[in-house]
């Protein structure tokens, strides 16, 4: 079975002085996922608001850095990517330390839906940045944004917890000065990027277009199902957990290293052996019956902890695979592929924190676990639906669909029919996955 990977060993640590700087932004950009997580309870509290009020500091940031996605691509291909990267970077802190000096969450949830269109800026362009610059190819790219992701999530609510026993404001401008320090290291490392000549210029309907190729709407349907219940069990846990703030960043912080560690050593070691979506199915189905357990067993603290750490595990090599899938077997420009599949899956997930805290208030506390299983069962029904059109584009094909794009103007998503369309007869490759 072909995992599309390449052997990345030592030169994973071999990177350009470039790489790192995206790379340490890019972990406290990711802090901003679990950041608020042990701070919640706190700020429902001093602000007088209920849990789904609260759960809105999630879902204003995921949407607005979901439907900022589609923009993300068209910014770069006119200022180039290091200006992206450092005017998403400058939107981020002034919104973070706004979002701390704030009275009231009304406030707070608009300032974080300024800081999801700075993060859009920032992600989509890193994760090309990375991909384009890392050594190892494609999939060491892919692990080296995946490490950043996990140190950053697995840091995030350590820092919120320890900033947080302070004031909750103190997490919001802990990110703006760290953010700071990864915009002096970007500004100083990454060599300059001219923008590309007018008639590359991205299309704001681009990443939508893309959709119409199975592979980036295969990955994307998946990726909608799998955040329901990913940003479930991240916005709406702390609440029935019933811990204090530092208990809960340490709680957190367990979840995010087993999703670090799963992400770098576990994901790439499993999709070599059972092939990328095989094991993408697999751990997808493991965080399904993690959150149906949550649900049954919602009343015992301890087995809730226990359940968060261990539902780090699937993450972490979800995280990767999901994200080395939507990268190889893109069928359009990667920088578009990103941004079609970060406004998707930031979109879709966008309404899991709102529903869940609703669901917690005015149906039952296990309401909220048990409809993020079915949300990620009902991704990896999609996953096998479209498991053929997932396997990996070859570097020939995609320096022709790279080639295409350069030459097509305004429409560079114009290419052949989707060989994986209707009717298309499946490759070897994609039997095998």
């Amino acid at each position: 079975m072909s995992g599309g990977h390449t052997g990345t060993g030592g030169t994973f640590f071999r990177q350009p002085r470039a790489v790192w700087a995206v790379a340490f932004a890019a972990v406290v950009s990711f802090m901003g996922l679990g950041l608020v997580d042990p701070i919640l309870p706190a700020i429902a509290k001093d602000l007088h608001a209920s849990p789904s009020d609260v759960e809105l500091l999630f879902t204003s940031y995921f949407a607005f850095t979901g439907i900022s996605m589609l923009a993300s691509s068209v910014v770069a291909s006119r200022i180039g990517a290091k200006r992206t990267l450092l005017c998403g970077l400058i939107l981020i802190i002034v919104f973070s330390a706004l979002a701390g000096a704030s009275g009231s969450v009304g406030a707070i949830v608009g300032l974080r839906a300024g800081w999801g269109l700075g993060n859009a800026l920032f992600i989509a362009t890193a994760l090309s940045v990375i991909v384009g610059s890392a050594s190892g190819g494609v999939a060491g790219a892919v692990m080296l944004y995946e490490a950043a992701l996990g140190l950053g999530i697995s840091m995030g609510p350590l820092v919120g917890g320890e900033l947080g026993g302070i004031s909750w404001r103190g997490p919001f401008f802990g990110v703006a000065v760290l953010m700071t320090i990864g915009f002096v290291a970007i500004r100083i490392f990454l060599p300059a990027t001219d923008p590309p000549p007018a008639h590359e210029r991205v299309g704001v309907t681009e990443p939508l277009r893309a959709l119409r190729h199975r592979s980036t709407r295969g990955s994307g349907l998946t990726a909608i199902f799998y955040n329901f219940g990913f940003f479930t069990l991240l916005a709406y846990t702390p609440f029935p957990l019933d811990l204090g703030v530092h208990q809960l960043g340490y709680t957190f912080t367990g979840w995010g290293l087993m999703l670090a560690i799963f992400a770098v050593f576990v994901a790439p070691r499993a999709g070599r052996r059972f092939g990328d979506v095989r094991a993408l199915g697999a751990a997808l189905g493991g965080l399904a019956l993690i959150l149906l357990v949550m649900g049954v067993l919602h009343a015992s603290q301890t087995a809730l902890i226990v359940c968060v750490v261990i539902s780090g595990t699937f993450l972490g090599v979800t995280n990767t695979l999901m994200t080395q899938v939507v990268m190889q077997s893109a069928r359009v420009p990667r920088p578009i592929a990103s941004s079609s599949y970060s406004f998707v899956r930031f979109c879709g997930g966008a309404i899991a924190p709102f529903v869940a805290g609703k669901l917690g208030e005015h149906v039952s506390t296990q309401a909220p676990f048990y409809l993020g299983a079915a949300m990620t069962a009902i991704s990896v029904a999609l996953l096998a639906f479209y498991r053929r059109s997932l396997g990996p584009v070859s570097a020939s094909e995609h320096a022709a669909i790279e080639g295409r794009a350069a030459g097509a103007g305004d429409d560079p998503v114009t290419q052949p029919a989707d060989p994986d369309g209707p009717g298309a007869a499946a490759t070897p490759q994609a039997v095998t996955r």
